[in-house]
């Protein structure tokens, strides 16, 4: 008897496809099943066609996608399509970009002026009194209801411009950390004299009213931050920031610099010796960051490199390098006899190579000893390698109570202008660590040389105290930072650092200089620093979720270009950025969307600029077509403004029409508010772009017919909305977007769609939506779906809902632009009805041939029936649960059929940034993809995966009876899956992602295993 799988692709503009399958899991049905085990290519081609030309019209008529392509085809003719010139914009951008960020440096540098100045006519009083505004004690009362010493009445008001948070936009406040007394002698004479900062810190905000926070950070340890606002200690009553500690104030302090760290690792040093030195390098290892170089040597009886890898070198110390450095000294134990001249000849040696050869920072060069003594001064070392110039400081911490050998350590240090420091306990670690980095910055301070140091992107420990359920898009941001001396000719030979003043700069704020408009569809800008690491960037994800609780993924400052790009395989892209070029470059890329689930193949051109006076890159993306053209329509005011002022109309808020964030009492306006208010004349003092809005106002006017269209639409509408459209919507290049609910919003079965809630459906500074982005992907007039999911109190539930959009285009002198996508929500459980309605064969079907069963239906029990979108993922089938799912973790065996006769495609796509559990630490972003144990699991992973295939598909599925076969034969997993255990860690994935081959209508086949029989 012949039998084939059978499959079909709806036409009529669809991107769906048919598979049948008929299962049988008992002797009965397998007997319903032979009596009708052939049902006619015929039969299946008509279901796809009746279904598939239903659906069409079904989201044609109610999405007005043919109204909306004519009233766009009628207004060519007033249309320009112009070529965007990439070279020419991303100069345009870096170059507002360069304004954006000198206006923050100039502010630092008054701050630096009025500190200097400020400390310059202070007379230093051991005795003096001051009552300044601690931030923690402020508004504080005791038991009579008196302010608290320090606590004085601070007043706090909300501000938008500050995410919301009570601050006060007049006075500065004072932080310090619990492990410093907040009234002694230098914290109280730091300031009163600091005091004069808070007259500087206004003036600078509103001369530049994007400045957001600013601060002083004393060497003393305390931290004057403006706008003043109430700061709350942990759980535990502890204040354990201390701005000391911040890459910003430690780099501004100091000059880069290559260290290596000798570590006494002999017998003497067992026990809590052990566990105060390690704490010690793991300090230092805090003070360094990625300008920085490192090494460590242990050493007893003979010397090892802690990571024998980086024997004879340096590394760079970002924090991949440093954590690894961290697990590496924490696995050391004690035993032998400490011979410490061998390791700092090895270390001299390193480091006296660097300098020759021109690596590292170029900068100072240091080795830090941590030891529990020395029995001898080691002179014919230092005579050999350092002396006279001293070019290398040499700094000793002496480990534990024991002083008896401290004098050969303190002689070592003082005699190669190091610094030598005496740790006994735990809680001396952090206040003599720091000690070195007065040292090393007292060069700096005797020349007065007054750098100005930016930061890799991070997010600060302290504004997650502070913020704490606030935006997190305010969080990511670079500081830049300066250095405050003391200016007085008493001490000014010793070189005395006063702290480090800094501001903040959120990274969204520089991305809103690159206007999203302009990019185009796909398009997007990024930014990174000198080191190659990205600084802002689409795809960066900062924060994974743990559970409930969102964190910051451990590495999420330390991405490098090549880990976000990562088809620029010879890394060409990343050379040019690094190195300062400006120019271009074209690579065709492989873009994950929907979490992964999809893909879109583009060519993309990357345009990119060094920012100058700052360590910065910028690169701007434009996709290769469509995404290169944008169109110019001319349009009226006051024809624009009758059809921008309606209900259903919403512009994109996280866009910037009109400035808001300058003035407060434009701060509460949304963008569509702002720009009204703006055309009407009652706000003309709003800094609007006049491009955008020229752009807004042509399609609010050309998209107007589509309300009245829909209303129409809904008045016709029958009580029972048999054809399950919930909602129909539009977007617009602009960022406009229109919405028509065709049922009341308590009926609605998704009510995050078109709101911030499901940023992935609107459009965002980041990107376009993804019904938008999918849409553009495919010729106008065809419709692509998708099904979502929705969490909901932690659990995940089926969506109910089926998404459908399509392009609509310009064309103008043969060139072509997307103006917009249109598409419909449909509410899932009545397709299902018209799709089983659909997939039957009529009561007058010719039966007389035929035994058994017929008509026959895929309702039917004997009959499974799926409905896939091009990416495999199931939108229909028997089992509500499998909705959503991929079609390969439902059946493996039928997507490797699909697979093997060409109709789907599997492509690999990679994930830098993933957090897995059970991952093993390591020191480089492609350890585990390179690790041969990973490999060989890898491989006897694959190799079991298609040895069951080869199972299913030679008929020896019938060694497992039918509800086995069924949980055994998912054989395509989309996603990861990992051990588990306590902790994510930062690792690198490789997934698949399936996409079907246009070019192929129709095709069938069959597998036979045991009691079933697969038509795909």
């Amino acid at each position: 008897m012949e039998k084939r799988m059978l499959r079909w692709c709806f036409e009529n503009g669809l991107r769906l496809y048919f598979i049948l399958r008929i299962i049988c899991s008992s002797c009965c049905l397998l007997c319903f099943v032979k009596a009708q085990s052939r049902i006619p290519t015929e039969t299946v081609q008509l279901w796809a066609s009746e279904f598939g030309g239903e659906l069409n019209s079904i989201v044609t008529k109610y999405s007005g996608s043919l109204l909306l392509q004519k009233k766009y085809k009628d207004v060519e003719p007033f249309i320009r399509i112009e070529e965007v010139d990439g070279v020419e914009l991303v100069m345009q951008f870096g170059e507002k970009m360069k304004e954006m960020l000198g206006r923050k440096v100039e502010a630092v540098k008054r701050l630096v002026d009025a500190a200097e100045e400020a400390d310059l006519y202070h007379k230093y009083d051991m005795n003096f009194e001051f009552d300044y505004y601690n931030s923690v004690l402020i508004n504080e009362r005791d038991e009579n209801g008196n302010y608290v010493e320090l606590g004085n009445e601070f007043i706090l008001e909300v501000n938008e411009h500050f995410n919301n948070l009570p601050v006060n936009t007049s006075l500065s406040n004072i932080q310090v950390p619990t492990n410093v007394y907040n009234k002694d002698p230098d914290i109280l004479n730091g300031a009163y004299w600091s005091e004069a900062l808070n007259a500087v810190f206004s003036e600078n905000f509103m001369k530049d009213p994007t400045l957001t926070w600013q601060y002083f950070g004393s060497s003393t340890g305390f931290f004057r931050l403006y706008p003043g606002i109430k700061w709350m200690p942990d759980g535990n009553g502890v204040i354990s920031f201390d701005c000391r500690n911040r890459g910003w104030y430690i780099q501004a302090a100091t000059s880069p610099k290559d260290i290596i760290i000798l570590f006494d690792i002999s017998g003497s040093m067992k026990g809590l010796r052990m566990t105060i030195a390690k704490h010690t390098i793991n300090t230092i290892l805090d003070t360094l960051g990625e300008n920085d170089f490192v090494n460590i040597i242990a050493y007893s009886d003979y010397i090892h490199y802690v990571e024998p890898c980086f024997e004879g070198t340096l590394v760079q110390a970002d924090r991949d390098n440093r954590e690894h450095f961290k697990l590496l000294v924490d696995k050391l134990n004690a035993k032998g006899t400490g011979v410490v001249t061998k390791a700092l000849i090895e270390a001299f040696r390193v480091l006296n190579k660097f300098n020759e050869t021109g690596q590292g920072s170029l900068c100072n060069q240091a080795i830090m000893l941590i030891t529990d003594g020395a029995v001898e001064d080691y002179e014919s070392v230092f005579e050999q390698y350092n002396w006279p110039d001293c070019k290398v400081r040499v700094f000793t911490y002496l480990i534990g109570r024991e002083v008896t050998f401290a004098e050969y350590v303190k002689w070592i240090a003082c005699n190669n202008k190091g610094y030598y420091t005496h740790i006994s306990t735990l809680a001396d670690v952090q206040e003599n660590v720091m000690e070195y980095l007065h040292v090393l910055s007292r060069p700096m301070v005797i020349s007065h040389d007054h750098d100005i140091i930016w930061t890799e992107a991070y997010m600060d420990n302290a504004s997650n105290e502070l913020f704490q359920s606030a935006a997190h898009s305010l969080l990511l941001m670079t500081t830049v930072a300066m250095p405050v001396f003391s200016r007085k000719n008493e001490t000014r030979a010793h070189g005395i650092l006063l702290g480090v003043v800094g501001t903040d700069v959120p990274l969204k704020e520089l991305l809103k200089l690159a206007p999203r408009y302009k990019l185009g569809v796909h398009g997007y800008a990024f930014l990174n620093t000198n080191n190659g690491y990205i600084l802002a960037h689409p795809d960066l994800r900062p924060l994974y979720k743990d559970g409930k609780k969102i964190k910051p993924k451990p590495n999420y400052n330390s991405v490098d270009i090549s880990e976000v790009e990562w088809e620029d395989t010879d890394e060409v892209l990343r050379t040019a950025m690094v190195n300062g070029e400006t120019g271009s470059f074209a690579m065709n890329v492989k873009v994950p969307v929907d979490d992964g689930k999809r893909v879109l193949f583009l060519t993309n051109d990357y345009f990119y600029t060094h920012i100058d006076d700052t360590p910065f890159s910028l690169c701007i993306v434009l996709t290769r077509g469509h995404g290169e053209s944008l169109f110019i329509g001319n349009i009226s005011v006051e024809e624009g403004l009758h059809d921008i002022d309606q209900p259903d109309l919403t512009l994109a808020n996280e866009w910037i029409y009109c400035v808001t964030d300058i003035d407060p009492d434009h701060r509460k306006l949304s963008q569509k508010e702002a720009v009204i208010r703006y055309l009407t004349g009652q706000e003309p003092d709003l800094e609007c772009d006049e491009e955008l809005l020229q752009e807004v106002l042509f399609d609010a006017v050309v998209t107007a017919p589509i309300e009245a269209y829909w209303t129409a639409i809904a008045m016709n509408i029958s009580e029972n909305n048999e054809d399950g459209i919930e909602m129909a919507f539009l977007g617009t290049r602009a960022g406009l977007m229109r919405s028509y609910p065709f049922i009341g919003k308590e009926k609605s079965s998704n009510k995050k769609f078109f709101t911030t809630q499901d940023k992935h459906s609107i459009f965002t500074m980041d990107h376009f939506p993804l019904w938008y982005r999918r849409a553009a992907e495919h010729p106008p007039g065809h419709f692509v779906y998708s099904i979502a999911f929705e969490e909901d109190m932690g659990k995940k539930n089926r969506s109910k809902m089926i998404t459908a959009s399509t392009a609509v285009s310009v064309t103008v002198s043969k060139r072509m632009a997307i103006a917009a996508a249109v598409g419909v929500q449909i509410n899932l459980s009545l397709m299902r009805q018209k799709f089983w309605m659909a997939t039957q064969q009529s009561n007058d079907t010719d039966c007389s041939n035929i035994e058994g069963t017929c008509p026959i239906s895929c309702d039917d029990d004997a009959l499974n029936c799926f409905l896939i979108d091009n990416n495999g993922f199931i939108l229909i089938s028997k089992k509500e649960e499998e909705t959503g799912k991929f079609l390969g973790e439902v059946d493996g065996s039928v997507m490797t059929q699909l697979l093997n006769m060409g109709l789907f495609t599997e492509v690999k796509l990679y994930d830098y940034q993933a957090m897995c559990k059970g991952a093993t630490n390591h020191h480089s972003g492609s350890q585990p993809m390179l690790s041969p144990f990973h490999t060989i699991l890898a491989a006897l992973k694959w190799f079991l995966s298609n040895l069951f295939i080869f199972f299913v598909e030679f008929n020896f599925c019938g060694l497992w009876n039918g509800e086995s076969l069924v949980n055994a034969k998912t054989v395509f997993h989309f996603g990861h899956k990992h051990r588990k255990v306590e902790a994510f860690q930062p690792c690198n994935t490789e997934y698949p992602a399936f996409v079907y081959d246009h070019t192929i209508k129709e095709a069938n086949g069959f597998i036979e295993c045991g009691d079933c029989q697969k038509w795909p």
